[in-house]
């Protein structure tokens, strides 16, 4: 087939495509706004009680290593002209006195958009509905997380988390979804899912060492542990 018919097919398949791409993009972020709803109904209905006497993320206390990562914010800031030598000084001085992460939080709220801030102390749960979502960087893991994707991936990085407890629980809903983990050394992660447990490190822990158990809740979806390179051994 050639000559102006053809063409004029060609073009009518190209306004349909066009037409449905069109489409995908309307009704796409109602779906994902829609998903991320049920998804937080569903987590909130798995969620057990909060455990009594454990500090919330703004409560626990700050380590060195945390005041050096927010000083070095705060003198990069006044180096391009964010802050004045006067406001350094404050905002240094609040520093080194601060006792808590949530005191730390404070000093670079307005320097560096959400993403970008040094400390993560959002303990919600974390959804991705067609779409990927991440939580990693200087965060607070609670003991208990729900984790929601469906058509979509999470990835959670723990090599640089402050674990709230020794044994962490993530409630996890996995629809066509995937759960990624990236763990340090020391770290285990463990799956239970209808009663079968099932041990995802592969690398050896110390005994007593902190346990990240997936109990996931899923339909084709599926959950993976990215794990350091094993170290050689010296002869």
């Amino acid at each position: 087939m050639t000559g102006p018919l053809r063409d004029e097919r060609t073009e009518r398949r190209a306004d349909i495509v066009r037409s449905v791409n069109e489409r995908a993009g309307s009704w796409l972020p109602k779906l994902q706004e829609v998903g991320e709803r049920l998804a937080e109904e569903w987590v909130s209905a798995r969620r057990p009680p909060a455990q009594s006497g454990l500090p919330q993320p703004h409560e626990l206390r700050a380590s060195d290593a945390d005041r050096e990562r927010i000083a070095q914010i705060l003198q990069d800031a006044h180096a391009d002209g964010r802050l004045t030598l006067e406001e350094l000084d404050e905002r240094l001085g609040t520093l080194y006195s601060a006792r808590t992460l949530g005191e730390l939080a404070t000093l670079t709220t307005d320097l560096l958009p959400p993403e970008e801030q040094p400390l993560n102390l959002d303990s919600g749960p974390v959804s991705a509905v067609f779409k990927k979502e991440e939580r990693g960087g200087r965060w607070v893991v609670p003991a208990e997380l729900g984790v929601t994707a469906m058509f979509g991936t999470t990835k959670l990085d723990f090599r640089d988390a402050i674990l709230q407890n020794r044994r962490i629980v993530i409630n996890a809903t996995l629809v066509f979804g995937g759960l990624e983990i990236h763990v340090p050394e020391g770290l285990e992660v463990i799956r239970v899912a209808k009663d079968k447990t099932v041990r995802l490190t592969k690398q050896p822990t110390e005994p007593g060492a902190p346990v990240v158990e997936v109990r996931t809740t899923n339909f084709a979806g599926e959950v993976k542990v990215k794990e350091p390179p094993r170290r050689k051994r010296r002869r």
